[in-house]
């Protein structure tokens, strides 16, 4: 089994907690060179992962993991996963969606589950559910 780590770049930190925990295989497709290839690469990994999650961070600077994970929802629901987290801290300074963001990101898991996708609250929710994919 492999997870397609998609959402928030823009120095989240969501990625290492997360990488940390899981036990399937996964993609994380943040480079240091964004450019064709690495482009393509996750295309191709979007496409081929068993799982494809998207969590969004309020470090968030653009839509487009919006709109992938609306896309996955309605193409790949078995396989879409998507979760926000309200607040995203490192060392230096702290982030957080105002109530009109939480409103519409919750707006768009309600979307993402009654597209078929699977809509998760919390980043541990989502690790027990792609670690419960681990054979005994």
């Amino acid at each position: 089994m492999k997870c397609f780590l998609g959402g928030t770049c823009a120095n989240s930190k969501w990625r290492e907690e997360f990488e940390k925990k899981l036990k399937i295989d996964y993609f994380n497709p943040v480079v240091e060179d964004w450019n064709e290839e690495a482009y393509q690469q996750e295309l191709k990994e979007r496409e081929e992962c068993d799982f494809c999650l998207y969590v969004i961070t309020p470090r968030m600077e653009g839509v487009y993991s919006i709109a992938e994970v609306i896309d996955d929802s309605n193409k790949r629901p078995e396989k879409t996963i998507f979760c926000f987290i309200e607040k995203d801290i490192d060392t230096y300074s702290s982030y957080a969606f105002g109530k009109g963001q939480i409103k519409s990101l919750t707006a768009v898991g309600k979307m993402v589950e009654k597209n078929g996708g699977k809509w998760f609250k919390t980043l541990d929710e989502c690790i027990e559910y792609l670690n419960s994919y681990l054979p005994f």
